[in-house]
């Protein structure tokens, strides 16, 4: 980690999650999840992009290579948002996922048989292979206690 003090804090954090996924004794993890819900308050909170980019660097480092685990992190974007920092934040994320799942609202606006809108973009790209990431999009409609999918212009409204 970097010196800053917000680092310092993040260390603490860092500590904290690498301790509490370490299994103990009887304890054996067939690979742990981390989730970070929102690393945006992070920033929010006047941590440096780079120190968050370290925290996240250093749980990947713990959680994947050493615990064969996943992390699984929540940032919020938008493409017409003027902050910087949240944006390289989220730009570094994407360089360095496997799996990311980009959900947004419908480009034509509110609809009230379609929500929005998630695609599904595998990165085959970071194995060094000549092949193009694999991008699904699918769209959704937010129900009670359901959530329903599907591809493109095959809501219910348009059948």
């Amino acid at each position: 980690f970097s010196s800053s003090e917000s680092a310092s804090n993040l260390k603490a954090l860092f500590d904290f999650v690498r301790t509490s996924l370490t299994p103990t004794g009887s304890d054996s993890w067939k690979g742990p999840v981390l989730l970070v819900d929102d690393l945006s308050v992070l920033l929010s909170l006047g941590v440096t992009p780079v120190a968050v980019l370290d925290f996240i660097h250093y749980c990947r480092v713990a959680v994947c290579s050493q615990l064969k685990g996943n992390i699984v992190v929540l940032v919020h974007s938008n493409e017409d948002s003027e902050d910087e920092e949240n944006e390289l934040v989220v730009n570094s994320l994407c360089h360095h996922s496997d799996l990311i799942l980009w959900v947004e609202g419908l480009a034509t606006g509110f609809c009230k048989d379609v929500h929005g809108q998630i695609k599904i973009i595998r990165r085959v790209s970071l194995e060094l292979t000549a092949e193009q990431d694999h991008v699904q999009i699918y769209q959704y409609k937010i129900q009670d206690k359901n959530v329903t999918f599907f591809a493109r212009g095959l809501s219910a409204a348009v059948l």
